[in-house]
């Protein structure tokens, strides 16, 4: 009989399952599990919470460790000329439990406090999870603020996050009187839990190696984290090793620290987070020297959470007829959000286009509009009209990102069937996918590891419009499932690129999206009802926490 790692009271509630009975530690940054507990910044967070509901389900010997972020990452609301404004207000968690446990760990040359906060599996469904913080009373003020703000935008704070993160998610472990098997190091952020490690197996990299995994989320080098050596050694990162083991272990020869390449050569397994990601990293990673080998489990989201009953069960009964009544009744929740947000009145029977998710660059979100006559042509057709939705929160000091944000609202504002909403947390994610007839995704291709969104919004009856990147390849037929716009030739300049997928866009739209919306309703709710048959099993997170322990974790 399988039995959990964990000791009383914070053991699994559960017998493990025998596959899954190797004990198993999955460290993270966010974790977006309810609307509830707002640690999350978008789709790492949901990504996460969905991988602790799936091992739970699965009944897997796994904990989760990450942070109590006193402010989370941001409220996002509006100004007084309607423009997006940034507001960080404190919140409180009934639901987690102290537990007691408090231990110190160097930062910056002195020892801080740490304490641990636990979620029992049964109050959201997952498996049982820590919280770290250093908001306690014995810290001083400047200590208190490490764990404030997810994703500081102060780069020295940001090191001290993740040593939080880290090595005092090690350290917990240690308290706790537990060593995992698997260290599993959901992107870079806590990296410091292998120097820890490292130091208290007296450098032996191989104990490291033996132990940890690593996932990466990031498709181009340039986006995976650097820092300067000696800023690292400064901020004690890596505990009281030498110099010399520090670099031997990771293989520096200079004082450009790369987090992901370190992690790289500190695991024994690596993957990305889709099979096009997984032939991207490997090519972006293979020609360093002593990296663990890199394979893919694709993003995936949990069905249980996300999926509407009802939808659900017009499709398993093959009831077109109700499938769309249902999802006319979801049409008239996000409506009243629009209304509410924005003044408003959307129409429930006209085809509603979303895009939502964090704003950067890459996304490119105003895409769609940059052709200001076809835009208008677009949203002010009569005959087969449209609606638009855009919502998503752009990194708090991302200033390029907040201002198309707020070009957005600019251009719209006029437009009685284009909204731009805030606020995009759990909550309003799953009333926009309930409530979408087509979600919109045109990231620059290659630029998006996975992408989870569009997972979620087929299990709902939204049709995906993609690019042909991340996860999409592995799900889109064009036409049959999904609308695809064709990808552009790799030698085309950056303008020509966004103008290809500009013009791919509304040729889908127009010609294709359109028509069969409002002239074919029978084919239009056979290609939804096929994208929900699709998506499902492949997409849920059920097979992914799966296939981390068939494939990564074995």
């Amino acid at each position: 009989m399988a039995t959990s790692f964990l000791p009383e009271p914070y053991s699994h509630p559960y017998e493990i399952d025998p596959k899954y009975a190797k004990s198993a530690v999955y460290f993270c940054c966010e974790f977006g599990i309810d609307q509830s507990f707002k640690i999350y910044s978008g789709g790492l967070g949901f990504l996460a919470g969905s991988h602790m509901r799936s091992a739970a389900a699965l009944k897997q010997n796994l904990c989760g460790i990450g942070v109590v972020w006193t402010c989370g990452y941001y409220n996002q609301t509006r100004g007084e000329g309607r423009e997006m404004a940034v507001q960080f207000r404190r919140k409180e968690y009934a639901f987690l439990q102290d537990t007691g446990i408090r231990f110190q760990i160097p930062i910056y040359g002195k020892l801080v406090w740490i304490g641990a906060k636990f979620l029992p599996s049964e109050v959201f469904g997952t498996v049982p999870m820590f919280f770290l913080t250093t908001d306690l009373d014995e810290n001083t003020p400047e200590d208190r603020q490490i764990t404030q703000r997810l994703y500081d935008n102060d780069p020295g704070r940001r090191i001290a996050q993740y040593t939080v993160l880290g090595a005092g998610g090690a350290r917990l472990l240690e308290e706790l009187g537990v060593d995992p098997e698997v260290w599993h190091l959901n992107e870079a952020h806590a990296l410091s839990a292998a120097f820890r490690v490292l130091e208290k197996h007296d450098g032996q990299v191989a104990e490291v190696k033996k132990r940890f995994v690593f996932t990466t989320h990031t498709p181009e080098e340039a986006g995976n984290e650097k820092h300067s050596f000696q800023q690292l050694l400064g901020a004690s990162f890596f505990g009281g090793l030498d110099e010399g083991t520090i670099r031997h272990a990771v293989g520096l020869t200079d004082d450009l620290f790369n987090h992901s390449l370190a992690a790289l050569r500190l695991s024994h397994m690596a993957n990305g987070v889709s099979k096009l990601h997984g032939e991207v990293s490997r090519q972006m990673w293979g020609h360093y020297d002593n990296i663990c080998p890199i394979t893919h489990v694709t993003n995936a989201q949990n069905a249980r959470y996300w999926k509407d009953r009802g939808l659900e069960r017009a499709r398993e009964n093959n009831d077109l007829e109700f499938l769309h009544q249902r999802k006319r009744e979801l049409k008239d929740g996000l409506m009243r959000i629009v209304a509410d947000q924005t003044g408003k009145l959307f129409n429930k029977d006209v085809l509603t286009l979303v895009w939502a998710r964090r704003f950067a660059g890459y996304k490119r979100a105003d895409l769609i509009t940059r052709d200001a006559k076809m835009f208008q042509q677009l949203v002010r057709d009569s005959d087969r009209p449209i609606q638009i939705i855009w919502a998503g929160k752009p990194y708090p000091f991302d200033y390029g990102a907040i201002e198309t944000f707020n070009h957005l609202i600019r251009l719209t504002t006029d437009l009685p069937n284009v909204a731009v909403l805030v606020g995009y947390e759990l909550e309003l994610s799953r009333t926009l996918k309930l409530g979408s007839d087509v979600w919109l995704n045109n990231p620059v291709v290659t630029r998006e590891a996975s992408g989870t969104s569009g997972m979620t919004a087929a299990m709902n009856a939204s049709i995906n419009l993609s690019t042909y990147d991340g996860w999409i390849c592995e799900f889109a037929e064009d036409g049959v499932n999904s609308f695809i716009v064709p990808p552009a030739d790799p030698a085309m300049s950056e303008a020509d690129r966004d103008r290809h997928d500009l013009e791919g866009l509304h040729a889908a739209l127009n010609d294709r999206i359109l028509p069969l919306y409002y002239d074919d309703p029978d084919g239009w709710w056979a290609l939804v009802k096929k994208s929900m048959d699709d998506v499902l099993p492949a997409f849920g997170s059920d097979r992914m926490a799966a296939e981390y322990y068939e494939n990564i974790y074995a």
